[in-house]
């Protein structure tokens, strides 16, 4: 048996599951999220403690009972306690500013980047440097991330661009360095 997908998942204090028509609502203090429930997956409730069911041992059916468990796993975090990543920016110029609901990015090109916030996401600047993306649905959170890290990747040689905070950057010698 999968190990993930044998343990159950804890409903904590004022967070409500509902199951109709193979569709899963998770609803707490910072929203509600729904996850399209596989159909071969059985998904029960009992005394706010949700199980994940499997109906055989083929690797499909492994692979599904781990994936599904983890989904709603994660949809219980974040609607209790929500997920959130933290970004970077490195480089003479480069930096982020809050504009409404979205941000505004300067790095290095002849023109500004918009950014609009998609609906369930929260994004800060606390420094000119640093941007925080908030949000309960952990698929969405790291999607916006990626997004903004992906207009200006870090660099090789110099280390400049955007980058997730704590991530190390594989750095390589110039051409003074060769010789």
């Amino acid at each position: 048996m999968s190990r993930i997908g044998r343990q159950p998942v804890d409903l904590p204090k004022g967070v409500e599951a509902r199951l109709e028509d193979g569709t899963l609502t998770v609803t707490g203090p910072k929203g509600a999220l729904e996850l399209r429930v596989n159909p071969e997956m059985k998904v029960s409730m009992e005394d706010a403690v949700l199980t994940v069911e499997r109906p055989s041992d083929e690797p499909r059916h492994r692979a599904l009972h781990g994936l599904t468990r983890s989904l709603i796993a994660n949809m219980v975090e974040g609607v209790t306690d929500g997920f959130q990543r933290k970004l970077e920016i490195v480089g003479v110029g480069y930096r982020a500013e809050k504009k409404g609901p979205g941000i505004t990015l300067h790095l290095g090109y002849s023109h500004t980047i918009e950014y609009p916030a998609p609906t369930g996401i929260e994004l800060e600047v606390p420094i000119q440097t640093e941007v925080v993306v908030k949000g309960s649905d952990k698929q969405l959170v790291g999607q916006v991330a990626a997004e903004i890290r992906g207009f200006r990747p870090p660099e090789p040689y110099k280390g400049k661009g955007v980058r997730y905070a704590g991530e190390q950057i594989r750095r390589k010698a110039g051409k003074t360095a060769g010789s």
